[in-house]
């Protein structure tokens, strides 16, 4: 048996097809079956980064970019256990959540949804998916 020392801890992923990191940290990381990713906001790098003006469109982006970001390690929305999401105005909820219901089926992955200060933004989410190592 190989010592555990060899197995990395994590794997970084990266996407060209969603929005580089503003900062020091990962689009995505994968440590054992679980993959994490960042916060993604709506940016569209395919369109010069972007942002739509509603919340249902920002909410498509966003999970746009994290499908490129699962996409890097072979998994899909359907992988995605729970999601982590920031509203900048809770009133958009109703929109907000018929633009992420056409992204997930059912059993749909655990959720919460809290109000955030998003500089310039109207929807963040992040995601934990559970993967082949």
């Amino acid at each position: 048996m190989a010592p555990t020392h060899d197995i990395p801890v994590k794997q970084a992923l990266v996407s060209d097809r969603a929005p580089q990191p503003a900062g020091p940290y990962s689009q995505g990381i994968v440590s054992g079956d679980l993959l994490f990713t960042a916060g993604f906001g709506p940016q569209d790098r395919a369109n010069g980064n972007a942002v739509a003006e509603t919340v249902g469109e920002q909410t498509r982006q966003v999970l746009r970019n994290i499908q490129a970001v699962l996409a890097e390690h072979g998994a899909t929305m359907d992988q995605v256990l729970k999601t982590t999401v920031h509203l900048a105005d809770l009133a958009d909820f109703d929109e907000f959540n018929a633009a992420y219901q056409e992204f997930f089926e059912a059993p749909y992955p655990v959720r919460t949804t809290v109000g955030s200060q998003l500089a310039n933004i109207l929807v963040e989410i992040d995601v934990v998916a559970r993967v082949t190592a």
